[in-house]
């Protein structure tokens, strides 16, 4: 169980990587912070954006019950990084069939999560 993580990727067209540090609040996932290391098609930092060593860092704060992500096999796959730091590739924890996967905030108490903690 993950109580922060950071979503990480490759911008498809523009070979740029994006990431989003999220932490789980109550039943939802909060967007804490945006990294791009650029900018491009569809990727244009939004007002407020700070550009620091080359990287547009933005602080969203969104509140989201539900985390769409599209995978597909003709593109890499998300890391995943945990609180310490520490990234896997997203499919070492949830395999995907190319669709989407859903994340949620899990509402089950700690105790009654089994499996790895990430």
């Amino acid at each position: 169980m993950a109580n922060a993580f950071t979503l990480a990727w490759t911008h498809s067209i523009e070979r740029v990587r994006w990431e989003e540090v999220w932490r789980v609040e109550g039943e939802a996932l909060v967007l804490q912070t945006v990294r791009v290391r650029g900018h491009g098609a569809g990727m244009e930092p939004p007002p407020g954006a700070v550009l620091q060593d080359g990287v547009w860092v933005w602080h969203p704060g969104t509140r989201h019950t539900l985390l769409r992500l599209t995978r597909s096999e003709h593109t890499a796959d998300y890391d995943w990084c945990d609180e310490a730091g520490a990234c896997h590739p997203l499919a070492a924890l949830l395999p995907s069939d190319g669709g989407v996967t859903e994340l949620r905030a899990c509402t089950m108490p700690a105790a009654a999560v089994r499996g790895p903690s990430y």
